[in-house]
C-alpha cells in the first residue's frame, strides 16, 4: 500500500517545513506532497532542490502541489493537480512520463476523466468524515469507494478522514494507498511510526 503524506509546516516543531518533509523521507514515505501554498517559488524550488537527491536515496517519490513547472525545473517526480487546477491532459502534453501526474478527485467521473487524459494515479475523497473536507460534500463511505477502486484503471489513493484507526478498514476497500496530513505530519518519530502504521494495513493481507 502507497502512505503518501501531505506536508503542513505548523504540524512541525519549530514549523521547520525542511525538517518535517525530511524526517517522513527517511522514515520510508513512499510519496510526498509539499502543499505548502503560501510559500514563494524561489522557497518552494530550493526546497525541492534539496529534498530530490535524499528522496531519490530513500525511494521517496516528492510530489508539488499545482505547479508542474516549479516541479520538474526543481527535479521532483511529479504535480499534484488539484480538482480545480490545470487540465490533466494539458499538464501531460507539456511534462511526458516519467514525470507524475496526481489528480485530486471526488467522484468516478472525476477519476474516469483523470485516466483518460494521463494521470498515474488519483486520490479520492472524502472516504470518511473529516472537517477539512466539508465542503465537499458528504463521505463516500467504504462501499462507493470500493467500487470505484474496482472499476478504476489507475491507482486510487484514499483520502479524507485517514486515521491509524481506520486503516485496515481501507485497506479492504482495495484502495492502492493512503493520503494524509495529520497522519503522517503528527508523527513524532516517523521511522519507528511509520513502521507500525505499516504493520496495521500488511495485517489486512496475511
Amino acid at each position: 500500500m502507497i502512505y503518501y503524506a501531505i506536508t503542513d509546516r505548523t504540524l512541525a516543531p519549530g514549523g521547520d517545513l525542511l525538517l518535517q518533509a525530511s524526517g517522513l523521507i527517511r522514515g520510508g514515505i513512499d510519496w510526498l506532497q509539499i502543499r505548502e501554498k503560501d510559500l514563494a517559488d524561489r522557497t518552494l524550488f530550493c526546497l525541492l532542490k534539496m529534498l530530490a537527491p535524499e528522496a531519490r536515496r530513500f525511494g521517496c517519490r516528492v510530489i508539488l502541489n499545482g505547479r508542474p513547472d516549479l516541479a520538474a525545473e526543481a527535479g521532483a517526480s511529479g504535480v499534484h493537480l488539484p480538482s480545480t487546477g490545470l487540465p490533466t491532459s494539458r499538464v501531460r502534453a507539456s511534462f511526458p512520463s516519467p514525470f507524475m501526474i496526481v489528480r485530486s478527485c471526488h467522484s468516478e467521473s472525476e477519476v474516469v476523466e483523470a485516466a483518460r487524459e494521463g494521470a498515474n494515479a488519483v486520490t479520492l475523497g472524502p472516504l470518511f468524515e473529516t472537517p477539512s473536507k466539508s465542503g465537499l460534500g458528504p463521505p463516500m463511505g467504504p462501499a462507493a469507494f470500493t467500487a470505484v477502486c474496482t472499476r478504476s484503471a489507475v491507482p486510487v489513493i484514499a483520502l479524507g478522514g485517514i486515521s491509524a484507526a481506520n486503516l485496515r478498514d481501507v485497506a479492504r476497500t482495495g484502495a492502492a494507498g493512503v493520503a494524509a496530513i495529520r497522519m503522517f505530519c503528527g508523527l513524532r518519530n516517523p521511522v519507528r511510526d511509520l513502521a507500525g502504521l505499516r504493520d496495521a494495513t500488511r495485517a489486512q493481507y496475511f
